[in-house]
């Protein structure tokens, strides 16, 4: 297409010389004109030279045309520098024309520079120009709108702005402006690059990763829908069962989970639009269609005293090696990672196997005999890693290296924190906890000790929030 406009332009540009293979074109009709031009010049040279030497008034008559020559050339000089011969300023084809300051305010924001990204949310009135009223305001103080989704409702309409502002302008002030013209129930919040992905391709993303893992609907209904609490539920355990098309009230979702029962997503700071309930269907959809999956990478590690095991994601799958590792662990190390009856330990693995409710991660030997679990469990806005080794791989590095593998996977999730539960007698416990480098807290809650580790990115070596990319171990 610029090839044709271009030829088009060229075409159409008055006194333009046609080539081929790069030499000028002449036609035999405009030779015919030049050389009769040539002719009748030289006809009205031999009158006038006739009339100049045969008449009286010869020298005067020749003194006044060199007179008038000399006016005439003078003329055309000044006409010449006083009109400059350039195309008009509405000409299509000259790229390199540029709006003027006047029509584009300097400022960071307003080039695409340095600026504070924010993300924004307000119910506008469902009327002609009430969008157009605060797009305005906001372009007053030389905020960019970087991208605009709208939301329809019953009584009005809310519109999502991603944005750039002067790094000055405040989030109080960004609200008072939008309250000033015309916008209620404003939210407002700190963007990242993230967020400049386009709606469609983030939730292409999301669908790919939840596709590859179960695990991952958990994220991604939270890097959808932003911060909010998620819960899988037994089926009966809030009000009427929920139907299958799902129920929206407000600020809560309930959806059927995939493997039965009710998954509840909470947002108590934003009412959910009838979009992100669409959006949030789907995902949950997908996975359940989908059924379990896990993604079967694995890792060899050697050891500090030379033996090797391998490292990798399991599921409900792998019940029944599981069960065989507990009948394995003597009656003190279950309770130490139950705290409760030892009888009782079976039950807990199909919920701690179960992708819908974390990761989990095993260490196997050469021989495939599995000898520990490493547990990354989502407990609503908190993740919880838990840990079983095998008595005879105990004090082995086993529990370090999974322990290790699941913070990774946290920070992966975006988490900014995990705790363990554990007794004060667990030393294997706390000391791996310690050995994870990152700021410890510890509470005591009814006779067991609750270790929390704060989540340091850059000391894990994990990506940063909101990566894209596949998690791997």
């Amino acid at each position: 297409m610029t090839a044709d406009i271009s030829r088009t332009n060229r075409k159409s540009t008055p006194g333009a010389i046609r080539t081929r293979h790069g030499r000028p074109v002449h036609h035999w009709r405009r030779d015919l004109v030049e050389l009769a031009a040539l002719f009748t010049a030289v006809a009205v040279a031999d009158a006038v030279a006739n009339l100049i030497g045969h008449g009286p008034d010869g020298p005067a008559l020749l003194l006044i045309s060199a007179l008038a020559l000399a006016a005439t050339a003078g003329f055309h000089t000044w006409w010449a520098r006083r009109h400059v011969h350039a195309p008009p300023t509405g000409d299509t084809s000259d790229t390199g024309a540029r709006p003027s300051a006047s029509a584009h305010p300097a400022g960071p924001s307003a080039q695409g520079g340095p600026g504070a990204l924010w993300r924004m949310r307000t119910t506008v009135r469902d009327e002609p120009g009430s969008l157009a009223a605060l797009c305005t305001a906001l372009a007053t103080h030389r905020v960019d709108i970087l991208s605009l989704q709208t939301h329809p409702l019953a009584d009005g309409t809310v519109d999502e702005f991603l944005l750039r502002a002067p790094d000055a302008l405040a989030a109080s002030e960004l609200t008072r402006v939008i309250a000033e013209s015309g916008g209620s129930s404003t939210w407002i919040e700190r963007a990242d690059a993230h967020d400049l992905v386009d709606a469609p391709t983030r939730v292409l993303s999301l669908a790919t990763r939840t596709a590859l893992d179960a695990a991952e609907l958990p994220l991604a209904l939270r890097q959808l829908l932003g911060r909010c609490t998620i819960r899988s539920l037994p089926a009966g355990t809030r009000g009427e069962p929920v139907p299958a098309e799902g129920v929206l009230e407000d600020t809560v979702l309930r959806l059927r989970a995939p493997g039965g029962g009710v998954l509840s997503v909470e947002r108590p700071y934003l009412p959910f639009t009838p979009t992100e309930f669409a959006r949030a269907r789907a995902l949950v959809e997908l996975d359940s269609r989908l059924g379990p999956r896990i993604p079967r990478a694995h890792d060899v590690l050697t050891l500090p005293e030379g033996n090797a095991i391998t490292v990798r994601r399991v599921d409900t799958g792998d019940l029944d090696a599981a069960r065989a590792m507990h009948e394995r662990c003597s009656d003190r190390t279950l309770d130490l990672r139950y705290h409760g009856p030892v009888r009782d330990a079976d039950r807990y693995l199909n919920h701690l196997l179960s992708p819908r409710f974390g990761r989990t991660l095993a260490a196997q030997t050469a021989s495939g005999r599995m000898v520990g679990l490493g547990h990354l469990l989502w407990d609503g806005e908190e993740t919880e890693v838990a840990l079983l080794v095998e008595d005879d791989w105990q004090r082995r590095g086993v529990g370090t290296e999974l322990l290790e593998r699941l913070v990774r996977m946290a920070v992966e999730a975006g988490c900014a924190s995990v705790y363990a539960v554990t007794r004060s007698a667990n030393t294997g416990m706390v000391a791996a906890m310690r050995g994870l480098g990152l700021p410890l807290d510890y509470q005591v809650e009814e006779g067991t000790l609750v270790i929390t580790a704060r989540l340091d990115p850059a000391r894990t070596g994990a990506p940063s929030r909101r990566d894209d990319e596949q998690l791997r171990l």
